[in-house]
């Protein structure tokens, strides 16, 4: 009976880990960490227009928008399901909070660059199917070249639900003011690790962060004390930017940020990136 029992208990917590969605903004500064799915009572998912959001750049033009997620330059290796035209879009309180972060930023020299912002179920549900093809690794060499791809939602590196799809969170980084120029990524191009050093990495024009966006390592943990004192600096910087400004970080990933004071903390909408889903 004690071995069946043990035997149960700990497949619980294999699927317990294997389930682990994105984490809410917690009401202080600290990291968060996962916390649990919400429940199907209190979230809903919207198909229609997005009430209240904006285009950020519309907003405010000085914020880059490198939307990777419209691109093959991402870790599926494709254009995402939902992403038919690469913009921004935030609920406007998210999008004015940032507003006042690139007003802090520029008093310091840097411009804010977005890799992503709003993210409609359907692109979560693409990442969903895309998991569970093992055959699908055309850009693990870059993206998680350490860790196993059965591992990236147990690790938390990707989430389902995720609070992208509720519209006030933002993957971002850094770049000078005036921003250097970036090559264009092109399909096929020699991949190379995104922990690799700054100099050997795919272009980016961000500050140096210690590793390349959407880095599923470790060492893209924010505190991770490993990459060099330039990137940890960086990354402070970062977050002290937007934390002044009510936005939450997620531990795991030094470029993900949610609005701690979310306008629909338990929607979850499907309307694609386009214009047209906005106003």
């Amino acid at each position: 009976m004690g071995h069946r029992i043990a035997v149960v208990l700990a497949v619980a917590a294999l699927l317990a880990g294997c389930s682990r969605p994105e984490p809410r903004p917690a009401p202080q500064s600290t990291p968060v960490s996962p916390t649990p799915q919400p429940t199907p009572a209190t979230s809903r998912s919207a198909a229609g227009r997005l009430p209240g959001f904006v285009v950020l750049t519309d907003l405010d033009p000085r914020i880059h928008a490198d939307i990777r997620y419209a691109t093959a330059h991402n870790f599926v290796g494709r254009p995402i399901t939902g992403y038919p035209e690469p913009l921004c879009l935030l609920t406007r309180q998210a999008a004015e909070s940032l507003r006042r972060v690139q007003d802090a930023a520029l008093a310091g020299g840097h411009r804010l660059k977005v890799y992503d912002c709003y993210r409609p179920q359907p692109a979560v549900d693409d990442l969903v199917a895309w998991s569970k093809r093992p055959g699908e690794q055309q850009t693990k060499a870059e993206f998680y070249p350490d860790v196993a791809k059965d591992r990236l939602f147990a690790d938390g590196y990707i989430g389902a639900p995720t609070a992208h799809s509720r519209g006030s969170t933002m993957d971002l980084t850094l770049v000078d003011d005036p921003a250097a120029a970036q090559p264009a990524y092109r399909p096929g191009q020699p991949l190379v690790a995104c922990t690799a050093p700054r100099e050997r990495r795919f272009a980016d024009n961000s500050i140096d962060m210690g590793t390349g966006f959407d880095c599923f390592d470790s060492r893209a943990h924010t505190a991770d004390p490993r990459v060099s004192a330039t990137a940890r600096d960086n990354r402070r910087l970062l977050r002290r930017l937007m934390t002044d400004a009510g936005f939450v970080n997620y531990d795991r990933e030094w470029w993900h940020y949610s609005l701690r004071d979310e306008p629909y903390p338990d929607t979850f909408f499907a309307a694609p990136v386009a214009r047209s889903s906005v106003g």
